[in-house]
């Protein structure tokens, strides 16, 4: 597998690593589809069970396997990258990181899929990007309600899980909280349609309840709603739920060829 951080790309004037992973072998002058893979927010200072360091081994996957080009951003203040952690600046992330990967020699149509907050942020950055062909959402929230309620407590999570120093954080509290408030897959979900989206989650998720799941569909009005019986939060090492997001996106590829 290539090596965890082989590419760089700028989102504003913050220079943000990656993981870019392309197929073996691709005939001359094809078109190959392009997919943003969006991290969540991590659980401590080694990220836990949503650690970035765990998706490079889903993208070689949807390379390989596939055909797809596919990158990781590491969001700001995530390791390797510029910056700190805020709502509003991750979602431009992925907005720069879906540019970045049309701009990939022989990339096309590009599309997000995005885990947790990763998910929701992949909506929201569809809403802004109306390029980005469709939206893979796992183990989505739609809404940072609870973040919002209590931005004190988020910031010294963000410390702790090291997105935000002591030395390097918000100058202005306010408008960092502001952002929690400010942006809902909920509310820019209707911006997404008629593209497509997939969203899965579990029906034992103890973080995100199922019913966010639910808000979201009904919102975006034609999207494809899967519940996993029995499934937690953590959707990445559920095998369940990777082979619906890779069946759609095979899906996705027959359909937009």
């Amino acid at each position: 597998m290539e090596d965890f951080e082989n590419h760089r790309f700028l989102s504003g004037s913050l220079s943000l690593a990656a993981h870019l992973a392309r197929p073996p072998a691709v005939p001359s002058g094809r078109e190959l589809p392009g997919v943003v893979i969006v991290h969540g927010f991590p659980s401590g200072p080694d990220g836990g069970a949503n650690s970035v360091a765990t998706f490079p081994e889903l993208a070689f996957r949807i390379a390989t396997e596939m055909g797809w080009v596919a990158m990781i951003p590491h969001l700001r203040g995530m390791p390797g990258s510029d910056g700190f952690f805020s709502l509003d600046g991750w979602r431009d992330d992925v907005v720069a990181a879906a540019n970045d990967l049309r701009d990939q020699p022989g990339v096309g149509q590009v599309w997000a899929v995005g885990f947790g907050s990763g998910g929701a942020l992949s909506i929201c950055a569809a809403a802004v990007d109306h390029q980005i062909r469709g939206i893979g959402a796992l183990a989505a929230p739609a809404d940072w309600s609870d973040w919002a309620a209590n931005p004190r407590r988020l910031l010294l999570h963000a410390r702790d899980a090291g997105l935000v120093t002591k030395d390097y954080g918000p100058d202005d509290f306010n408008q960092w909280a502001a952002s929690l408030k400010g942006i809902s897959a909920e509310r820019s979900v209707a911006s997404l349609a008629p593209r497509d989206l997939l969203v899965v989650h579990g029906d034992d998720d103890e973080v995100v309840p199922s019913l966010d799941a639910r808000v979201v569909t009904a919102s975006h009005g034609a999207a494809d709603l899967r519940i996993i019986f029995g499934a937690g939060h953590h959707l990445r090492h559920d095998p369940r739920a990777i082979a619906l997001l890779l069946g759609w996106l095979d899906g996705q590829r027959r359909q937009y060829a």
